[in-house]
């Protein structure tokens, strides 16, 4: 009746403002997922290929102006730690030697390794126990 479409509503509203749509969280998910098949080479920043925090480093400081560092490592450090449980759209996922982007869906865009370049991974396999942070301008 009316109480379930008050609390409805109110509901809507909460899942509105705890995650509001951020145009450049989009904007560096579409930059990255449109790589997805370049290859994999190391030290590659693009945009015809890319290593792991190249492909980083090309969506975020590149096409979009962030003022980040360019290894895995120092990315993963100048990022605001957040929880996996916080984790949005546009966020990223590290470790000392390795970087992807959280695209949504459980699935991470990353540049793997030679042999599969940039592929889409679920954030419950290879990136389970990597830390998540969150980057900002």
């Amino acid at each position: 009746g009316a109480d379930t479409a008050v609390a409805d509503a109110q509901a809507a509203q909460t899942t509105q403002a705890s995650a509001p749509a951020s145009t450049s969280n989009s904007s560096v998910v579409a930059i990255a997922m449109q790589y997805v098949g370049s290859p994999y080479v190391w030290g590659a920043s693009g945009p015809n290929a890319f290593d792991c925090s190249g492909l980083i480093y090309y969506a975020f400081g590149t096409q979009l102006g962030y003022n980040i560092p360019r290894t895995a490592s120092d990315i993963g450090h100048s990022s605001t730690p957040i929880s996996k449980s916080d984790l949005q759209v546009g966020d990223i996922l590290y470790t000392e030697t390795h970087i992807g982007i959280y695209v949504g869906n459980g699935q991470v865009v990353h540049a793997a390794t030679e042999n599969t370049g940039v592929v889409y991974d679920s954030i419950n396999g290879y990136f389970s126990s990597f830390q998540a942070g969150r980057l900002t301008r």
